[in-house]
Parts: C-alpha cells; sequence; structure tokens
C-alpha cells in the first residue's frame, strides 16, 4: 500500500514537475509492471516462502531476489526492525535464538534461489554492519560498538566462493593482515555496477567531487 501511495504520488509529480533524468528513471522503475510484481511476496508459492523462512528476514530477502529478477541493478535490505543487532546486552541468547537462524536460512535461501534462477553469477551480495563489535564483553554481557576491526561477507558474481581476505589478531581487537577498509568493499560493489569509483562529478557551483576518493577494489575475492 506505501509502494503504491508513493507510484501514485511520483507519477501525478512527474506530470507537473520537470524531472531530471535520473528522478524520470526511478518513477519508471516503479511504475513498471515486472517491478510492481516483484514486490509481491506473499502470493509467491507457500514451499518457496518456507525455503526463506515467513518473516521479516525471508520476506526481505525473497523481494530482494525477486527485485533482482526484475531488472533492479541495486538493492539494499536492512535485516531486523532498527537497532535488531545492536547487542549491547545480552548478547549470545539473542544471537544464538532470535538473529542468526533467520539470517542462516534466508541467505542461504537466497543464494541458491539466485542460483536456480540463473541470476547468482551477474549478482554480487555483500553482508556488512556499519561497524564492528567490542572484543571483550561488558558488564551486561554484551560487545558495544567497536570501529577498528569487523568483517564481511561477499558471495555472487565473480566471487571464488571460500575465500579469506585478511586477518585480525588473535583477540580480534586490530587488523593483522592485509587489512581492506570500507572504501575498498565500495570499490568492488562500484565496479561491479560498472561505476568508474574514481570519476569526478560537477557539484551545483562547478567543483569536482570524486564518486570514492579512496579505496579499491578487492581483487583476491575472484
Amino acid at each position: 500500500r506505501q509502494l503504491n501511495r508513493q507510484r501514485a504520488f511520483l507519477e501525478t509529480a512527474a506530470e507537473v514537475e520537470q524531472f531530471d533524468r535520473y528522478r524520470q528513471m526511478a518513477v519508471s522503475l516503479l511504475s513498471d509492471e515486472k517491478t510492481q510484481k516483484a514486490f509481491d511476496v506473499l502470493n509467491v508459492e507457500d514451499k518457496l516462502q518456507e525455503r526463506y523462512g515467513k518473516n521479516a528476514f525471508g520476506w526481505s530477502l525473497l523481494m530482494a531476489a525477486q527485485l533482482v529478477e526484475a531488472g533492479v541493478s541495486l538493492v539494499q535490505v536492512n535485516l531486523g526492525n532498527n537497532e535488531a543487532w545492536d547487542t549491547h546486552g545480552n548478547a549470545f541468547p539473542s544471537l544464538k535464538n532470535y538473529l542468526f537462524p533467520p539470517t542462516d536460512r534466508a541467505v542461504s535461501a537466497l543464494l541458491d534461489d539466485l542460483q536456480s534462477r540463473g541470476l547468482l553469477d551477474e549478482t554480487l551480495i555483500v553482508m556488512a554492519g556499519e561497524f564492528g563489535r567490542t572484543p571483550k564483553l561488558n558488564n551486561r554481557n554484551g560487545r558495544d560498538h567497536y570501529p577498528n576491526v569487523f568483517s564481511a561477507a561477499v558471495a555472487g558474481g565473480p566471487v571464488q566462493g571460500g575465500r579469506v581476505v585478511g586477518s585480525s589478531d588473535s583477540k580480534g581487537a586490530y587488523p593483522l593482515n592485509n587489512p581492506k577498509s570500507p572504501q575498498d568493499v565500495l570499490a568492488t560493489m562500484y565496479r561491479h555496477l560498472g561505476i568508474d569509483p574514481h570519476k569526478h562529478y560537477l557539484d551545483h557551483s562547478g567543483r569536482p567531487i570524486a564518486t570514492l576518493p579512496y579505496g579499491k577494489p578487492i581483487e583476491e575475492l575472484g
């Protein structure tokens, strides 16, 4: 219902306003019949819904697979409600009982499903958070925000499975070998999307702005 309201608003606005090319593309994407159908996950065959899991995690990733098949080139999925993964307290029961099981089920179903649809080799999947977790527990048996080291899982596209790139020290506190930055992950994604991460665009004042000032694609993944 929300998407239908948003699409109707955009279509009306596009008729009375002079949208630039990128906004017109966004309106066209939402208005496309294939894209609209991709947002419907509840009418998908029950067996496929069960594979993903009939929950927010499962339905979100099933929707992602359908959007990719409909031709959407970039999909972001946030797993869990706000701060669901912000495990400052009672971390291990929360992860074991509530967070890992639906994530494991949905992500494995996504990989299998994209493979069966013939889309895995052209779809890059990146699983990452915005920071790591302290290597030591706090007094609430949780782990706090920690920027110095964290990991990401990458699959699909040109990625060769089973590879580990870089390592931390024995405490998981600092990078030890071959560290990669968030900018390197972004550069890897941009290259897969066909975007030159070093290209400069001009802002409204004519000042050149780099797409990604730092970072280079992670070659060890391929």
